[in-house]
């Protein structure tokens, strides 16, 4: 069984897979030198990136997040603001010192190579990394960025029980499916937030599992709150102005009195807009279920905050399991990974979850989040990942903002029916899989088909 605390995780912008799984590669890699004893013995690495990695990674950042791997920085430890000043001294001396003060070669021909046309057949985020002695490697090592910040190693993918998970093998109710979930939740009387918290209750004490939710709403808050007041241009070539502040200052001038009865909706888009751009600079987030989907979560919660009723930890809890029960789904069954499946996998499915995890909190029976989670999937259906100039920004940010929509509109929509409804949420699920699958790989965050070819970048 897969934790709550596996589906949301607290790193950094702009990509869970091009971001967050390299660094985490890159940082095993080194873990795995020392345990060798070989770490001593190297005064040179390099990296290839495969794959979407190779197509996208400087717009994604996943040359960055290696060399901050490699430095042996954590996705949800890293200073943000230290990061420029870091990357800017490994350019300048082209040599890296390693957490235990040992240095190492790291040159701008050979430190990092990006193949464009090159992809590894296991997964299509791969990466190797290499440790040189006098001009011989030594050891090298090949990961996969499988999405939400989940890396397999070259043995993982190849395994057919590998889980990028730390999985919770006492769990109580493990459930493969949702077909599964409702039965256990009827069965015993459970919400799928009460049955989530008894298998995280089986590896963690109930204050440890209060604080970490706790900690995760509060990042989550942040992130939206700093977003209000980041102005200028996002990093890239897109020359992309950041809209959150603007529109932040315009629905405070209007206050909450204003008579037109969507502006709910506009707050709704401010709170996506916020946390997406502070993901494409590079600043902390939540992957929820990954970064290029991180604003959803987020806006639909700071939703419920503004216009329903203030998050305290009860309903921060029911919130943050709800929507990991559904993500597990989907991480068990499908794909979370814009490179393998599309955008349907990232945006699709944290709508689903936040669809699922609103509907839960407003008092919806385990048959309405389900088909509230359905719902949000099934008009996501064949959603392409497009980015443009390989950036996490167009369509990106205004994407998380429509997703946030969205996953207010199909609670909505099952909290007004009975639960009943022909598409299941494990069918939808098969589904979205399948499309994935029969989509074009110039779709699937590759920047060669779209809008990433269609759009003049600057």
């Amino acid at each position: 069984m897969i934790s709550v605390f596996d589906m949301f995780k607290i790193g950094i912008g702009p990509s869970s897979s091009h971001t967050v799984g390299p660094m985490k590669a890159a940082k095993t890699f080194i873990e795995g030198l020392v345990s060798q004893g070989l770490l001593e013995q190297v005064d040179e690495l390099r990296s290839e990136l495969f794959g979407s990695l190779g197509q996208t990674g400087k717009g994604h950042g996943t040359g960055k997040a290696v060399i901050l791997g490699l430095l042996g920085e954590e996705p949800h430890l890293v200073n943000t603001d230290n990061i420029d000043a870091m990357l800017a001294l490994v350019e300048q001396e082209q040599k890296l010192t390693l957490s235990n003060g040992h240095i190492v070669n790291f040159t701008r021909q050979d430190g990092i190579t990006y193949h464009r046309r090159k992809t590894l057949p296991a997964h299509a985020n791969a990466m190797t990394l290499y440790a040189y002695q006098a001009g011989q490697c030594i050891a090298q090592r090949t990961y996969y960025s499988v999405g939400g910040g989940f890396v397999l190693d070259q043995d993982e993918i190849l395994a057919t029980d590998a889980s990028p998970a730390t999985p919770i093998t006492a769990a109580p109710y493990d459930f493969n499916s949702a077909l599964e979930l409702v039965s256990m939740c009827n069965n015993n009387g459970l919400s799928i937030a009460s049955l989530m918290m008894q298998n995280e209750l089986s590896v963690h004490n109930e204050g440890a599992i209060d604080a970490q939710l706790w900690a995760i709403w509060q990042t989550m808050k942040d992130c939206v709150n700093k977003g209000y007041s980041k102005e200028g241009l996002l990093p890239g070539g897109l020359k992309l102005r950041r809209r959150a502040p603007s529109l932040y200052r315009r629905l405070k001038a209007e206050g909450r009195n204003n008579i037109d009865p969507l502006t709910a909706m506009d707050w709704v888009d401010l709170f996506a807009l916020s946390v997406n751009e502070q993901n494409a600079a590079g600043d902390r987030v939540v992957t929820a279920p990954t970064n290029g989907a991180a604003g959803i979560i987020p806006a639909v919660l700071c939703y419920y905050d503004m216009f329903v009723e203030e998050v305290d930890q009860d309903i921060c809890n029911r919130f943050l399991l709800t929507a990991a029960a559904i993500g597990i789904l989907y991480k068990k069954n499908a794909s979370i990974s814009g490179a393998e499946v599309g955008c349907q996998g990232e945006v699709g499915v944290a709508c689903s979850m936040a669809a699922g995890a609103l509907t839960a909190i407003m008092g919806g029976t385990v048959e309405q989040v389900e088909n509230a989670a359905e719902i949000g999937m099934e008009h996501n259906l064949g959603l392409t990942c497009d980015p443009v100039g390989g950036l996490v920004q167009v369509p990106c940010i205004e994407r998380n903002a429509m997703g946030a929509v969205k996953a207010i509109n199909a609670s909505r929509m099952a909290l007004r029916g009975d639960g009943n409804h022909k598409v299941s949420l494990d069918k939808v699920i098969k589904t979205m899989m399948d499309t994935g699958r029969d989509m074009g790989s110039k779709y699937k965050e590759t920047a060669k088909g779209g809008l990433a070819v269609n759009i003049v970048e600057c």
